[in-house]
Parts: structure tokens; C-alpha cells; sequence
């Protein structure tokens, strides 16, 4: 299927304001083809990956900067060897002026190949602010992980929570992408009732193909039932096609409530697909507002 049609329900365009962007190292050709679709400033997340050295990353958060976005570096808790491979990843980011907002992830490896088992342990280093980090993105799962029961997850986001509060360190919370709105929105009032107020951006697939879009589902433990899917806006039994967040994003904006849900925005997970996400979204405005 198609992106499908975006003209029959208006949107409320403020969740699309000030969205967010994921690429990796490879991408950097990508994101120098699509810079005339992304708005200036846009907050550009750079992954942390294995098969990526500490020259890749650091060269890629540059490449953010002097495209004329706002680079967010990745700090993979599992990936780092030593405390010294944590220090001159922060000191490279410092010296390059791409510091100032990094998002901590525990990391794939099922054990740690230094001495952080997740991004609690990089926190409560200190070591962030002495380098310059002023902002801290960390993650949220509103449908679990599939490695970690929901208590332990509740239990981590309110440590991470108490531990940016106790520096001087701005924090915010990105989600993994679902494609449901309902146990989002739970997820997100939970929060606010635990007394996290931190502002949350709602991870959502860019427009992908279907195989892929399930792929990475399985993989993170997201809903995929054919009801979910369906609900979504295509078919488990059609993998050939391409889908869009058209459909959540309208259920989101109808769903969202402000003074109940605090401070929410959007983040893409761009699947390497920068020009074709942007280009969606530019859209996706255009014709709410018509």
C-alpha cells in the first residue's frame, strides 16, 4: 500500500513541530542529499553502532552540525571497552563542538564489553557535564522490552530521572516506535503519574516497507498482531508493500491531551529513509492544514 491519504481528518500540526531525526555513521551521504527537505536546527540522533569506529561517529556528528542540524550522539553503555573509550568519545564530541546533546542507550551486547552495564552506569559517572553535555536524551519502551521485565524498566527511568535532576544535566525521554497509539498514551500517563515530567518524543516509523517495518518490530518486542497492523494502516499477509505514519499520528493528535500528557513530540526512526521521511512530514502538514 501507499502512504494513504492524509486530506479527511485535520491534524493538530503541533506535534509535528520541532520532530526529530535518526540516522547512523553510513548515512552521511544520505543526510547531505536531504538537507533541503530538513528544517534547519532539527534534532538529527546518530546512532552508536558496532561495526562503527570512534572516528565514524565523531565524523558524523560534525557532518550534522555543519549541515546545519542540531547532532545527538548516541553513547552505547554496553559497546564502551574502558572508562578511557567513554572519555575520548565525550572529548571528541567537546572538541568538535557536537557535545552539547548526547542519548544514552544500554546497548545490544548481552554482556557488556566495559564496565557499563546501561546508560544508569554513564550517568552517575559525573562525567557528562564535565564535557559539556548539557542535555540527556534516555529511552522509553510503552510496550516493553523483551529483555527486561516492566518492573526493571520503571524502575530505570526513575533512577535516570533522579539521576539528571541531581546534575546539572536537561533531560528527555524518546520512545521505541509502536504502531498503537493506545498502550503509548497509557505509557505516557503512567509516567506522569509516577512524577517524571521530563518531555517525551513518541518514536514513529518514517515511511518504510512493510517487511522492514516488521523486521525492526520483532526485533524491539513492538505489538505486530494483524489487529495492531491493521489498525496501523497495512497488512502482515502484504510484506511488499509501503506504509506511513498517516494513521497514528491522526489517532495521536485526536488522542493528545496536553495538560494530561505534558509536553509531547514526535521522533522518526528514519530506516536510512531521511529525504522520504522529511518529505512525508512536509506533506503531512501541507494537506492537515488545508
Amino acid at each position: 500500500m501507499g502512504f494513504g491519504s492524509t486530506t479527511s481528518t485535520p491534524v493538530s500540526t503541533a506535534l509535528l513541530e520541532d520532530f526529530s531525526l535518526e540516522m547512523t555513521g553510513k548515512d552521511v551521504g544520505k543526510l547531505e542529499g536531504a538537507r533541503d527537505s530538513i528544517p534547519r536546527g532539527t534534532r538529527i540522533n546518530v546512532t552508536f553502532l558496532g561495526n562503527e569506529d570512534l572516528e565514524m561517529r565523531l565524523a558524523a556528528a560534525r557532518a550534522v552540525k555543519r549541515l546545519g542540524f542540531v547532532p545527538v550522539p548516541h553513547i552505547s553503555a554496553r559497546r564502551l571497552g574502558s572508562r578511557d573509550a567513554f572519555e575520548r568519545f565525550l572529548a571528541g564530541l567537546q572538541a568538535d563542538g557536537t557535545a552539547d546533546n548526547v542519548f544514552l542507550v544500554g546497548g545490544d551486547p548481552s554482556v557488556p564489553e566495559g564496565p557499563y552495564a546501561d546508560s544508569l552506569s554513564l550517568l552517575r559517572t559525573g562525567l557528562l557535564p564535565e564535557y559539556g553535555v548539557r542535555h540527556v536524551g534516555i529511552t522509553g519502551y510503552p510496550e516493553g522490552h523483551p529483555a527486561i521485565d516492566a518492573g526493571a524498566l520503571w524502575s530505570a527511568l526513575s533512577d535516570k530521572h533522579s539521576a539528571l535532576s541531581e546534575q546539572p544535566l536537561q533531560g528527555g525521554i524518546i520512545t521505541q516506535f509502536g504502531f498503537d497509539v493506545d498502550p503509548v498514551l497509557a505509557w505516557v500517563e503512567e509516567v506522569r503519574d509516577r512524577g517524571i515530567g521530563l518531555p517525551i518524543r513518541i518514536g514513529v516509523p518514517g515511511p518504510a516497507g512493510v517487511r522492514r517495518l516488521m523486521s525492526y518490530a520483532a526485533r524491539f518486542g513492538v505489538g505486530t498482531s494483524a489487529s495492531v497492523v491493521r489498525k496501523y494502516g497495512f497488512s502482515i499477509t502484504n510484506l511488499m508493500g509501503t506504509a506511513g505514519p498517516d494513521r497514528f499520528l491522526r489517532d495521536l493528535a485526536a488522542a493528545y491531551r496536553p495538560a494530561r500528557h505534558g509536553e509531547l513530540k514526535i521522533h522518526f526512526y528514519t530506516f536510512g529513509g531521511l529525504r522520504a521521511t522529511c518529505e512525508w512530514a512536509a506533506r503531512f502538514r501541507k494537506e492537515s492544514l488545508a
